[in-house]
Parts: structure tokens; C-alpha cells; sequence
């Protein structure tokens, strides 16, 4: 576990999942009002503690804690971390309250997907009483201090019930999965988009960046993982590869197949594109990020599937 000050008020706690370093990450708002973004899964809590510890911040004073989305990466841990902070409240988008209330469906669609690895990843998941969560409409605002306020956006593509934070101190998004995930290897950075099942829209992922640019944003605080400030070429990198994604994953989608065999089809061409352009910038074929580049070409060819799955049919709603 790993403490990286970005700067005198936010600070990013390492947590851990899937045991992998840079993987998911809390960022901590050193505001009046002392919030916490993002929790990853119940297995995380424990480094996220052990953060806050080295930070000297009592659990006891957190005030808020913000989840850009309910997938359980990002918020599995948040109910179980609750128990830890009596004056906090959770921040979730509207469509993702009932399922902080009653998991039972998040928790059946993660054993879909995870199958006998999922108590190991993402065990327990603790409901959340109703009166602990508060929901942020489209520009809703919240200040934590007299310099720092936040307003919350929606920003479906990756879920429809994503929420991106943009924070008026820092003039920075948290952008959750919204704009993709950025791999940081030494002195180089790469882009990539996420596309997970079940509610992937390219084209909302698309308006959603747009909207992105149009805040004219110094800075990009990703879910995964860490922060950037070359804002304008991450965006149009995450752009560019969706496209790609898009248009090889659309050649070698059949409906004559199985879900399962297209899903392993277009994992093996993801990761074919992308690790292609890690090698083509120097990094070596033995970097641990191969490995989550694996993990998650494959969750993204999930998405993929799942969406031209559901054009080839004729169903749009997600």
C-alpha cells in the first residue's frame, strides 16, 4: 500500500485490488468538510485504512464518500468501510441507490462474471441503510469548504449510473471509468477507454468526453489509476481507441456464434491492439501491466459483446 500526494489538499491511497499495485485507488479531499472518492472492494478496505492512518485521518471525521459508480471495483467496500464512519454519508448517482440498498443484484451479476473467484475479490458486500445515502442530480453542487466546491455531472457510456466530480479548487474531473483507464509505466502513459458490460454506449461514452473537453479541465483524476494533467491527449486517446475498438470489434463480431466464443475472439484482438502499442513504445514483453492489460481487454470485450449482442436484436436500452 502506497500514499501519493498529488497536492497540499488531495492525496491518492494505493488499495490494492486484485493484489495488483496501481490498480484502484481513494482519493482523499483534505477539505472542511473531509471526503473520500471511491473505495474499490471489501478486500481494499484494509489498505484504505491503513491510509487514512498514515495521513493521521480519523475515520470518525469523514463526511462524505463518493462513488463515481456502484460497479464493484469501485464501491463493493464502500458499505463495509461505512461501518468505520459513523458522520459519513455515501454520494451515488440516483440510479445507483437501490443497489447500495439491496446488492442482491450487483452481487448476482459479479458471479456471473467472476464465477468462484468472486468471495475472494469482492466479499463481503454490506448493504447500506437508506438514510446514509445522498443522490446527486445532473449539476448538483456541494461545497466542502469555502474554497472548494464540487458539482456532479452524469456521464453514462462506461454505466448509466456513472457520476464525474469535477472539484473547482484543482479545476480536475474524477472521472471513475468515464474517459478510460490510464497505465503508467516509468516515464510513459497510455489511454485506453473501458468498456464493462452491461450498459457500455459508445456513442454516450463519446458525449460524455466531449463534455469533458468542453470544461477546458487542468486536470483528470482516473479510477484507474492516478492523475494527469495532459488532459487534452488523454481524451483524444481514449477517443481514438474507442473508434478503433469499435470498428475491429464490429469486423470480427459474428452472430452466428456463441457469446462466449465472441467474447473470447475479441478479447484476443483487443489485446492484440493494445499490447502491440505498449511494445511498438518500448515497454518489455515482461511488464507486470501485461498482465492487467489482459484482465482488462478481457472485461471490455465483455462490454463489447454485450452491446452488439443487443444492436443485433434491436434493443438500444441498456
Amino acid at each position: 500500500m502506497s500514499i501519493y500526494r498529488i497536492d497540499s489538499r488531495i492525496s491518492l491511497v494505493d488499495l490494492m485490488d486484485l493484489s495488483l499495485k496501481e490498480r484502484t485507488g481513494s482519493y482523499i479531499l483534505n477539505e472542511e468538510a473531509l471526503t473520500v472518492i471511491e473505495t474499490s472492494a471489501s478486500p481494499s478496505i484494509p489498505h484504505l485504512k491503513k491510509g487514512l492512518s498514515k495521513l493521521n485521518i480519523n475515520p470518525e471525521d469523514i463526511q462524505y464518500i463518493i462513488l463515481t459508480h456502484i460497479h464493484l471495483d469501485h464501491a463493493g467496500g464502500a458499505g463495509l468501510f461505512l461501518k468505520e464512519c459513523p458522520n459519513a454519508r455515501i454520494i451515488v448517482h440516483p440510479k445507483g441507490k437501490r443497489h447500495l440498498i439491496d446488492p442482491t443484484r450487483l452481487i448476482t451479476g459479479a458471479k456471473a462474471v467472476y464465477g468462484d473467484k468472486f468471495e475472494e475479490l469482492f466479499h463481503p458486500i454490506v448493504p447500506i441503510p437508506e438514510d446514509r445515502i445522498n443522490v446527486m442530480a445532473h449539476g448538483e453542487q456541494l461545497s466542502l469548504s469555502e474554497g472548494c466546491t464540487l458539482t456532479f455531472y452524469h456521464t453514462p457510456g462506461h454505466a448509466n449510473h456513472h457520476i464525474s466530480i469535477y472539484d473547482s479548487a484543482s479545476n480536475g474531473m474524477f472521472t471513475g471509468d468515464t474517459c478510460g483507464i490510464q497505465y503508467t509505466i516509468g516515464s510513459k502513459r497510455f489511454y485506453f477507454p473501458s468498456t464493462s458490460p452491461n450498459q457500455f454506449d459508445p456513442e454516450q461514452m463519446r458525449n460524455s468526453i466531449s463534455m469533458y473537453r468542453s470544461l477546458n479541465l487542468d486536470r483528470l483524476y482516473f479510477g484507474h489509476y492516478g492523475v494527469t494533467e495532459e488532459v487534452s491527449f488523454a481524451l483524444s486517446e481514449v477517443e481514438k481507441w474507442l473508434d478503433l475498438f469499435m470498428e475491429k470489434s464490429e469486423g470480427k463480431y459474428s452472430a452466428h456464434v456463441t457469446m462466449e466464443e465472441n467474447i473470447k475472439a475479441i478479447t484476443t484482438l483487443l489485446y492484440e491492439l493494445t499490447s502491440n502499442e505498449l511494445v511498438q513504445k518500448g515497454i518489455e514483453p515482461d511488464n507486470p501491466v501485461f498482465r492487467l492489460l489482459q484482465l482488462d481487454m478481457n472485461v471490455s470485450a465483455m462490454g463489447i459483446v454485450d452491446y452488439l449482442n443487443k444492436r443485433h436484436k434491436g434493443d438500444h436500452s441498456s
